[in-house]
């Protein structure tokens, strides 16, 4: 095996001799949360190009050297993650990995597929388990898999509904994150959904921020849209002179 200071030294000069300094700029706004200096410019398909391309043995060295100091180093990690197709390794690894997340980004481009070989109900339980603990973006990640699996058009699933719904975290990315839930359960399952609405369970930025979204999508017809409209609730201030 490499040693692992000759193995992360090649791999950050890979990255760098990827840059596009252009790139960089656009994308540093997009994650304001990421000091810019921490983001080296390296576009999501070269990068996981390069993931595919990495030896074994630099993955397993790469996997084991947490946490990273770039951007492009965490979506490596999250890329490299991907690759592993036994539950019994990646679900530790993920576990591993989720303090290390600092931005969205890194979160919602993790997609394992090594997920959809867990059984619904132990899948569940994981999320469940994410969702209850304190990094900010398992959290994400934890609402992020129940949307993926147990959100259709063939249904949805309650107990993932009720789960989303008794979030009470403030931070403003798991947030947004429950906002999206629900916004995609309205597009995918109105019927089932809609009842979180009408009876004010929600808290309100989620309420207002999933109208907002499900309002955005064309997969809704007009009526829905507006009966959505209807439902937006004023913040407590609103009205008040």
């Amino acid at each position: 095996m490499p040693k692992t200071a000759e193995t992360l030294k090649k791999i950050r000069a890979d990255l760098f001799g990827m840059a596009d300094p252009a790139y960089r700029d656009f994308h540093a706004a997009l994650i304001p949360m990421v000091d810019k200096a921490r983001v080296i410019g390296v576009r999501t398909p070269a990068l996981r190009r390069y993931a595919r391309s990495l030896p074994k043995e630099e993955s397993a060295v790469f996997l084991a050297s947490l946490p990273h100091e770039y951007y492009e180093e965490k979506n490596l990690h999250a890329f490299l993650l991907e690759s592993i197709r036994e539950p019994a390794l990646l679900v530790p690894a993920l576990e591993d990995f989720f303090p290390c997340i600092d931005n969205w980004a890194t979160c919602d481009m993790m997609n394992p597929r090594a997920l959809a070989g867990i059984e619904p109900p132990a899948l569940f339980q994981l999320a469940a388990g994410w969702i209850s603990s304190p990094p900010v973006y398992a959290v994400r990640f934890g609402i992020l898999t129940l949307q993926r699996y147990f959100l259709s058009e063939q249904g949805a699933d309650p107990q993932a509904l009720s789960l989303v719904a008794g979030i009470r975290r403030e931070e403003y990315y798991i947030r947004m994150m429950a906002a999206w839930f629900f916004a995609t359960a309205l597009t995918l399952q109105y019927d089932a959904t809609l009842p979180y609405f009408t009876s004010g369970e929600l808290p309100l930025f989620i309420h207002n921020k999933a109208i907002s979204k499900a309002r955005d999508s064309h997969r809704i017809p007009k009526e829905r849209k507006a009966a959505l409209a209807a439902l937006r609730r004023p913040a407590p201030t609103e009205g008040v002179r």
